[in-house]
């Protein structure tokens, strides 16, 4: 089992940057690929970002690369994402998402879900 708690949302203006983070728990936690998914008002959970459990591999959506860099720590048991250059359409609530490869992750195949911290960036 594992267990994700996001933190560091808030609002940002536009070409602004902020980073938001996810503590990750459990006994194999570490071992698992991480990602960031984001929603926003009546849209589809879209996936962001994700990095192998190595911390090697990483992948990220085309609207959000060159912007946004995913990274982790698993001696903190955390991942971060920071996002810079940030623009009104990446409001959204970003979620963290844990599974046992990349693939799964970006594919949609999660395992375990945070809740979500939201993000909202004024023009």
């Amino acid at each position: 089992q594992v267990q994700l708690v996001e933190s560091g949302g808030g609002l940002v203006q536009a070409g602004g940057s902020l980073s938001i983070s996810c503590v990750y728990s459990g006994r194999t936690a570490s071992r698992y690929a991480m990602g960031w998914f984001r929603q926003a008002p009546g849209k589809d959970r879209d996936f962001v970002a994700v990095i192998s459990w190595t911390g090697i591999t990483t992948n990220s959506a085309n609207s959000v690369k060159g912007r946004f860099t995913i990274s982790r720590d698993n001696a903190k048991n955390t991942v971060y994402l920071q996002m810079s250059s940030l623009k009104p359409e990446d409001t959204a609530v970003y979620y963290c998402a844990a599974s046992e490869t990349t693939s799964r992750v970006m594919s949609g195949s999660v395992d375990y879900w945070g809740k979500g911290t939201l993000v909202t960036v004024s023009s």
